[in-house]
């Protein structure tokens, strides 16, 4: 067979050789190679020429809705959709590098708005619905952002971000796009379908050039701004497919919202390269029988989800649910070993855990096929050279913080972080990137989270920074000080919880702690609130620093009530005793 020349030769035959040794762990390590073009758009080099053209008929895009409703689009029918998106886009003004900020729920306007913006070689930064409009003018103005699109109902959160009316071209504004119901000063989303459905690319797209941008918590009170490239997600997702198990066909149901890196990783690339369908279960508020109803009903092939959602759906009685699924995976924090163990029970299949970041593609996986050590995340995948770096003497160990080794750079990983070279260069120092997540290593080569190097933790799946919290609750007049740190939780695997210093002559009453939960749930977005509040003194180093480990340690020596969460600390307040704060 003569070699591939062509990016999507080149592209398909790394693809093939991980299907080809999809549950022989050693020979696909031994054997993958990471491509490397000089030029990709994996819209038109991928979707377009391949998914759209052999696989016409399958399905593509599957979005169940909550009552019922459902849309299912094959990848010939999703092409052309996107392509008049594409098209109307440039009429606009998108152009190749522009930054443009994609604020979309599960819905086909924003998997036609990615692959618009991927063919375009214009630059995606997703943010999520969650989000609220104090967070948009640092995103607007440190993204460097050019358009918008939203929806119509987050329209009202943008007018006091500066930078014009958002007339197409205006000179120093920024394009409106709103989905949904017409909205005054916004451009309508739904004439992009009148639009032709061709498109001609204005030159070839650099497999280095900027595709995407994250916002992520970091330990300081602005996000870090992670940039990855038109080679970094597409192909560097070829880790992710491998991990999963997707096959050709597979109908694929993750469990993520838009705006995060796991809903590009597992319903965008890991999926459609392997031609697998993206099923989407779009709902309002969580209910465990209905997400298993979706995958009975839709015959979901695999499966993705956070522990959150695994620790809810064990509480069901899983062995009443006769289901399809061939592979089951969890990933976002460490996978509780007995839940493993009851889904085993019920369906006879593994969930297997993996690991990653916004800032790489799955790096560590329970890969299919292979022995499962409960508690561990796996061995790293093909085409990734993870070491343990002692966070003292800088040696590889047994132990210590996950680092990629850069001397076998993985395509997955990020060009830096924006505008950030100082941080950037810390994180690849000594020829390594550093994650700041510590694992430690077995004689198989299986490794197991320890945890975080820094202070930075997950809340149902999302990352918490306790500097970005701290700094809204001293904003109370009532607080002094305040530390943030995870509080165990028997779903949500942690909470916020903030011990407060209150300042002079306020009394730590209930009435001061729900004015402080009133103060929390005006400022910050859901995902980020403080759910519990604890009036103490804060213990601090000699110089003046407060030691968060100590509270850290408080927290996780806690004992486990009846119900399975924490027993109660004197004088602790929960969000809970307030009903009157969700009116």
């Amino acid at each position: 067979m003569d070699a591939p020349t062509t990016a999507t030769e080149t592209f398909r035959a790394a693809r093939d050789q991980l299907f080809a040794h999809r549950e022989d762990y050693d020979a696909a390590c031994r054997e993958f190679r990471w491509p490397n073009p000089a030029e990709f758009n994996w819209a038109i080099d991928w979707f377009d020429r391949v998914l759209a053209v052999e696989h016409a008929a399958a399905a593509a895009l599957w979005i169940v809705e909550e009552d019922g409703g459902e849309l299912r689009l094959t990848f010939a029918e999703l092409a052309r959709r996107s392509l008049r998106v594409t098209g109307w886009l440039r009429g606009i003004g998108v152009r190749r590098g522009d930054p443009v900020l994609v604020m979309l729920g599960n819905q086909v306007e924003l998997w036609e708005t990615l692959l618009a913006c991927i063919r375009l070689g214009a630059v995606i930064i997703p943010a999520s619905t969650l989000l609220g409009a104090a967070d948009l003018p640092d995103r607007i103005a440190r993204g460097q952002v050019r358009h918008v699109v939203a929806r119509s109902a987050d329209a009202p959160k943008f007018p006091g971000v500066p930078g014009g009316p958002g007339v197409a071209g205006g000179p120093g504004g920024w394009t409106r796009v709103a989905v949904g119901p017409p909205v005054p000063g916004w451009l309508r989303y739904a004439d992009a379908y009148e639009a032709p459905a061709d498109f001609t690319p204005d030159g070839p797209t650099a497999a280095g050039d900027p595709l995407l941008r994250y916002f992520t918590s970091g330990t300081t009170a602005q996000p870090k701004l992670v940039e990855h490239t038109h080679a970094s997600y597409p192909i560097g997702h070829l880790s992710t497919m491998y991990w999963v198990g997707l096959r050709p066909g597979d109908v694929h149901l993750n469990i993520s919202s838009p705006g995060w890196a796991k809903h590009a990783w597992s319903n965008v690339f890991a999926p459609w390269n392997a031609a697998a369908c993206v099923l989407v279960h779009n709902y309002e508020r969580f209910s465990a029988p209905a997400l298993l109803e979706v995958l009975r009903r839709c015959a979901v092939s695999t499966f993705c989800a956070p522990p959150t959602v695994w620790r809810m759906l064990v509480q069901e009685d899983l062995a009443g649910w006769s289901l399809p699924l061939r592979e089951a995976v969890a990933a976002g924090e460490p996978l509780n070993p007995e839940v493993i163990e009851q889904v085993s029970r019920a369906w006879g299949i593994t969930v297997r855990d993996g690991f990653g970041q916004t800032e790489t593609t799955a790096q560590v996986g329970n890969t299919p096929g292979q022995p499962v050590t409960p508690g561990s995340m796996g061995r790293p995948l093909p085409g990734y050279a993870v070491v343990l770096v002692d966070p003292v003497t800088g040696a590889p160990g047994a132990e210590g913080e996950i680092c990629l080794d850069l001397a076998r750079r993985p395509a997955g990983l990020m060009t830096g972080y924006r505008d950030d070279p100082q941080r950037t260069a810390e994180v690849m120092r000594d020829g390594f990137y550093h994650t700041g997540d510590v694992a430690s290593r077995d004689d198989a080569g299986y490794l197991t989270y320890v945890g975080r190097s820094d202070d930075v933790f997950k809340a149902s799946d999302y990352r918490i920074s306790p500097f970005e919290l701290e700094s809204v609750l001293i904003e109370h007049p009532a607080v002094a000080e305040a530390a943030v740190v995870p509080s165990p939780d028997p779903l949500r695997l942690a909470v916020p919880k903030a011990y407060v210093l209150l300042a002079s002559g306020v009394a730590p009453s209930r009435e001061t702690a729900r004015d402080i939960f009133r103060h929390c749930r005006e400022r910050l977005a859901p995902y980020k609130r403080v759910r519990r509040l604890e009036f103490a003194e804060l213990p601090k180093t000699i110089s003046g620093k407060i030691r968060r480990v100590e509270l850290r340690g408080r927290e996780g020596a806690r004992a486990i009530g009846t119900d399975g969460g924490p027993v109660r600390h004197a004088g602790e307040y929960r969000e809970e005793d307030f009903p009157e704060l969700r009116s």
